[in-house]
Formats: structure tokens, sequence, C-alpha cells
């Protein structure tokens, strides 16, 4: 098979690392606008199947020249390209998968490509990256072993593994979506009612082997489509993880509304964009750097079995690849949007259309392919004692 990645950021980079270890996988392009990096990253894998192509992605017509290279897609540029990227795979006729991004609306669009898709014998899955994704594929194996799935909750949290002031946090990802995450509203289920509530809300106190002084809180985009996936849930909450303070220390910036793309003033003649200014100040304040950080991940998903109430817990912890020098972060999000990716070319996914992750990706094979990469998840099943009344 062959794999284009568009995109050679961190993520971008780093899925081309573990594709071109596929013997499955005759060639990885690796597409960027800056082809002098892209290429400086390609010479360090020492090998003959990764090449690189210059990319505009704002360039439709370089866009469809790059992707028809490939049968299946990955995109790993940022969010705001992925219903571009979805029209163009459908327009040239080859697989795609995203890293995700559910703000504003984006993967409901790619979602309503459904049929155009389907007519053409494609597979697009938006939304691989751990959170959504990884926690997508974990609530559907989950769901899928239950015969009434009454609670799906989800943890996330991309920390270091020492904290440090003045935000107890250093990024991990894209700022662009950090802001995007605490400042957009949050989508809960309760009572089987679909609400809307605030990001940053709700803080309760988290607890995980080995750290100590976590906290948990609402933020957007993470449940992606697993409202739609099962309408019958009573209760569904998405919730990020920090070290304790966090929450209420970027409440503030959010309050004061610094992290609104809207928000504007005039310096000297001058208008400037407040949220570029608070970017630009805390990627120089919280940078990772070479800091140790680790991922922690929990999926609880709680049922009906046999008429016996059953919980499917799913945890992974996950630390930085010290040989590669690749984040937690991106080691478990370059590596599961690479794992799909493979999943469709070998054709291990057979199901054509555009597709929720918990719906169409095998979180059995999905779990062995991960633990291969050094990404263990581990799965715990609780089972009541009691009979669940009709």
């Amino acid at each position: 098979m062959k794999i284009v990645v568009l995109g050679a950021g961190l993520m971008g980079k780093e899925a081309a690392r573990d594709l071109v270890k596929n013997p499955k996988v005759g060639k990885v392009f690796l597409a960027d606008l800056n082809v002098a990096q892209a290429q400086q990253f390609a010479d360090t894998l020492q090998t003959n199947k990764i090449e690189v192509l210059k990319l505009d992605a704002t360039d439709d017509q370089q866009l469809k020249i790059v992707m028809s290279k490939a049968n299946v897609v990955v995109n790993a540029l940022f969010y705001k390209f992925n219903e571009k990227v979805a029209r163009t795979a459908i327009e040239v006729g080859v697989h795609s998968v995203d890293l995700g991004g559910h703000i504003g609306g984006i993967t409901d669009e790619i979602l309503k490509l459904n049929p155009a898709a389907k007519a053409k014998g494609l597979t697009l899955i938006p939304d691989i990256g751990v959170a959504p994704g990884m926690v997508n594929i974990l609530a559907g194996l989950g769901a899928s072993k239950l015969d009434n799935v009454k609670s799906i909750k989800i943890y996330v949290g991309g920390i270091p593994v020492e904290k440090e002031p003045p935000l107890e946090y250093n990024v991990v990802f894209s700022l662009e979506g950090v802001f995007d995450h605490y400042t957009d509203p949050s989508h809960v289920v309760r009572n089987g009612v679909l609400r809307e509530i605030p990001s940053l809300s709700e803080v309760e106190p988290f607890y995980f082997k080995g750290f100590s002084g976590l906290e948990a809180f609402h933020t957007s985009g993470g449940l992606s489509t697993l409202a739609q996936s099962y309408p019958g849930v009573q209760t569904l909450e998405y919730k990020t993880v920090r070290y304790a303070g966090h929450a209420k220390k970027f409440q503030l910036l959010v309050d004061l509304g610094l992290t609104r793309k809207d928000t504007e003033v005039n310096i000297n003649g001058q208008t400037v964009k407040v949220r570029d200014v608070l970017r630009e100040v805390l990627q120089s304040k919280i940078a990772l750097g070479n800091k140790q950080d680790v991922v922690l991940l929990r999926v609880v998903v709680k049922g009906e079995r046999n008429e016996e109430a059953v919980t499917y817990e799913y945890e992974m912890i996950t630390y930085r690849n010290q040989e590669n020098n690749e984040t937690a972060m991106a080691l478990a999000t370059a590596n599961s949007i690479s794992v799909v990716a493979q999943l469709i070319g070998d054709g291990t996914i057979k199901e054509r259309g555009v597709l929720p992750p918990e719906k169409v990706v095998p979180g059995e094979a999905y779990i062995r392919e991960m633990k291969k990469r050094g990404i263990t998840i581990t799965e715990t099943k609780h089972r009541s004692t009691n009979i669940v009344k009709g």
C-alpha cells in the first residue's frame, strides 16, 4: 500500500516514522510546505520508502496531485483543513483519516459526505487522535460487549511528569487547540438529554495510580460523534485531566476574553488580536521542551449484559519515548492515526463511507497494534451480582 501523510509537523513526522516500519507499506509520501524540514526528518529514517513532497494545502490543485499518489491519506494538518481534505479524498478516490478537532461542526460536515464516499467505495474516518480517536474506539469496544449502554465517561490528559508553575502545565500539542477546547462550550448527556455546559467547569479530583494532585474538568470537542452513535445513553461526558489548580488559573484568562478569537485591542494605532499575544507569551513560558510528559487515559463504559450490570474500564499510561525524543502525546496520537490508516490499507477495515471511529475500528485489533508500538491499553471488567430488573 502507498500512504500520503499531509503535514510534517510533530504528528505527521511520527506517523511517517511508524508507517515505514510496516513491510506492507511500500511507499510513504511526506508532504509539507517546508520541504527542507521534512527532508531533514526523512533522512533520519534511513529508508528509501519515504519521499518528501512539497504541499501548500491552500492550493486545491496541488492538494489533489499529492493525495492522488496514495491508497490512504493520513491528514495531520491543522483541523481547519479537515473538511477540504475529506472532500478532496472523495474526488480523487482515496481512503482518508484525520486527527480530528470536533470544533465548529467540522466533523459533522465531513460525516455528511457519507453517501458520496460509500458510492465511490471509500472509507473516511475522522477524529483519529487520542481524544477524540482512541477514546472513541475504546468506548465503542466496551459498548459492543453490552446489550444496553447506560453510561460512558472519558478522562484524558497530556501533562508533564513534574508539574511546574505558573499554570501547572506544559503544552504538549497546539496551543490554538488548547484555547479552543477551553473556550468553546462542552457537551454532555445527562439523563438522556444532550446539554451544553461551559468548558473548565465541574472540576473534580481525579485519581490515577502513580500520580497525585490531579483534577478533571469539562472541555469541548472530546465527545466527537459519541452522542450520535449512542443516542440511548443516559450519561455521557468527557473531561480533561490536569494538575490541581490549572482550571482555575486558565478560567481567569478565558473570563478576560484573552482566549477568544475576536478579542482585539488598539495599540498605537495598530489592531492586535489578544489571543495571538497570549499564544506567543505562553509558547515560551510553558513549552515542554525536553521535559518528560505522560498521557493518562481512562474510559469507563457501563451498561447491561445478560441481565447483569457490567462495567468495562480501559486505562492507558504512556510516557515520552526518550530514544526518538518523541513526546508521549505525539507517540499516542501519531500511532493511533497510523494504525487506523494501516487497518484500512490492509483490508482489516472493510466498511465503506464516512464512519465514526467507535463504529468501524475493531477495538481488539487496535489494542493489539498499539501494544506492538509500546502503548499498552488495559481492559478491566466489573460484574455486579445484582440482576438488572426490566
